[in-house]
């Protein structure tokens, strides 16, 4: 974007395993270390809670961007389960700026996606190995 415009965001991240205090070990080295990386203005972790077998635990993180592209980038880092954006209330923005950061994330996905499709076909050969055919 053209103007660096700063925002700041509720993030919900989340963590799921076992055994519990793993759990929330996890989740506090993981929100120290996003207050470490980001401009976190305030984070609280919670108690982990057993769901089917498993432990989670979750830290609701306020954090101040710099600009968008840190915002997305925290994103595919962290992969909260939620964002909610407080400020500002509108962004101003060029279109291709917008295009960029767009593709970018495109980009991103694309390469997602083909590790798991390559994943996948590993499996089914694999698969076929283990079954003799």
């Amino acid at each position: 974007m053209a103007e660096e415009q700063k925002i700041m965001v509720k993030a919900i991240v989340e963590v799921l395993g076992s055994p519990k205090e793993h759990v929330e070990d996890t989740m506090k080295s993981v929100a120290e270390k996003i207050k470490d990386v980001f401009g976190v203005v305030s984070y609280n972790v919670y108690e982990a809670q057993e769901v089917q077998g498993l432990w989670s635990t979750f830290s609701e993180i306020e954090i101040n961007f710099k600009n968008f592209d840190q915002l997305i980038g925290f994103c595919f880092e962290y992969m909260p389960s939620s964002i909610e954006i407080i400020e500002p209330l509108s962004f101003n923005a060029k279109c291709t700026d917008m295009s960029n950061m767009i593709n970018d994330l495109l980009a991103k996905i694309h390469r997602y996606d083909m590790v798991v499709k390559n994943m996948n076909a590993e499996n089914v050969i694999l698969k076929r190995k283990l079954d003799g055919k």
